[in-house]
């Protein structure tokens, strides 16, 4: 039985006929497992709202899907070019959460008070702020919505030992609120809120298969780092309300720690993506088992012997560190698994497994990617599957011209 559903077989036969008039490579999106998914971040949630990661969906019409559903609001963007062209295209409260250098960018957003209005910008230094004031227009333009972004990481050992990703340079409420007294004091912005992101929790899994002892070690420090996440979180919002008192959100989380951080009195609103499409790397976490919505189709092309079959293509390898949980993993049929000597490849990918005897040239092999988004900068469009048939054909980022990293 697969780990990922309890109908493999099942789905494999659904997606099969569903796209028998299409060739792979294609890629699906199963509107049942992604509407489910949705629900259950909702249900995570508790009543506090969750904005979309787009960097996790990159397709417009999925992201729409998801923000229909009464408890999601607003799109957590990548960068300034996407913020823009989606508050082009009707959505309304877009948070840009990655600092940008796109001067151009920061020139349209401060002359334009529709998209002033519906991008807010993420910064963690005074120069960011310079940057912006170079690029706005004669006049000054419009008021620039600023979030200011601190600093998660864990730092036991009287900060010996760091645990999380490293972003702002801000960890200390002081050092937030001496930003926000900068920002306040500076004519032309406004913040309007502030946001965490705890990667050490949402993005690291804590029940690994088959690594018993790292996954109880993984859930020590996470509780110990969600701990000290929280008192220092109140006591950052709190420094920060006393420069800013208008903050219109408290942005944290992640689809890993969504129950987590909503506990959290401070946080208003919750950041989720992955938790959609729910890939591999989503597979290992106790709290949570979401469904696999997203996934790919590469075509049978090559039988070397008995119980090998080569597919075209595959080699999609996920950003981050470098290791074998990267790649994508061979889905359906079961039983297939990379060759160590080649793993997945640019143009082909040969598979070992007794179910490759039963694959004939044509056949689609269905994976699924390590990361979410990721997936769709190499197809132009998505099949949309419901049952066994599909019923929308939509195009992604990609489809759609836009290439945004």
């Amino acid at each position: 039985m697969s780990p990922y559903s309890c109908d493999a077989a099942g789905d494999r036969a659904r997606f099969d006929r569903a796209t028998a008039h299409l060739d792979a490579p294609l890629a699906v999106v199963d509107l049942g497992a992604f509407d489910a998914n949705a629900a259950d971040l909702v249900r995570r949630a508790q009543g506090k709202p969750v904005r979309v990661a787009s960097k996790s969906v990159r397709c417009r019409a999925l992201l729409e899907r998801a923000l229909a559903r009464d408890g999601f609001a607003g799109v957590m963007s990548y960068t300034l070019a996407e913020s823009l062209w989606l508050a082009r295209s009707g959505f309304e409260d877009v948070l840009l959460a990655y600092p940008s250098a796109d001067r151009a960018g920061f020139a349209e957003l401060a002359a334009d008070p529709k998209l002033a209005a519906a991008v807010a910008v993420v910064v963690d230094d005074v120069a960011q702020l310079e940057l912006i004031d170079a690029a706005r227009p004669a006049g000054g333009g419009e008021e620039v919505r600023v979030c200011l972004e601190w600093d998660t990481a864990f730092r036991p050992l009287g900060g010996r030992v760091r645990v999380g990703a490293r972003r702002s340079p801000l960890s200390r409420p002081e050092q937030v609120a001496a930003l926000a007294r900068a920002v306040t004091r500076r004519p032309g912005f406004r913040v309007v809120g502030l946001m965490a992101y705890e990667g050490h929790v949402a993005g690291v899994g804590d029940a690994v298969a088959g690594h018993p002892l790292r996954s109880r070690a993984v859930r020590a420090v996470q509780a110990a780092a969600r701990r000290e996440l929280a008192r220092r979180r109140w006591e950052v919002v709190r420094a920060v309300r006393a420069e800013a008192p208008d903050l219109e959100f408290v942005n944290g989380g992640g689809t890993g720690s969504v129950q987590y951080t909503v506990a959290e009195a401070a946080v208003t609103e919750v950041a989720a993506g992955s938790g959609l499409y729910v890939p591999r790397l989503f597979d290992n976490y106790r709290s949570f088992t979401g469904r696999p919505a997203a996934v790919f189709a590469q075509p049978a092309v090559r039988r070397p012997g008995g119980g090998v079959v080569t597919v075209l293509g595959g080699g999609y390898p996920a950003s981050g560190v470098a290791g074998r949980d990267r790649s994508p993993v061979p889905y359906l049929p079961e039983g297939l698994r990379y060759d160590p000597q080649e793993e997945a490849g640019e143009v082909q990918t040969p598979l070992l497994g007794a179910a490759a005897d039963g694959l004939r040239l044509g056949d689609k092999v269905w994976f699924r990617h390590a990361k979410a988004g990721e997936m769709c900068e190499r197809f132009a469009e998505l099949q949309l599957v419901e049952g066994d048939r599909v019923v929308a054909t939509v195009p992604t980022y990609r489809g759609e011209g836009r290439t945004f990293l």
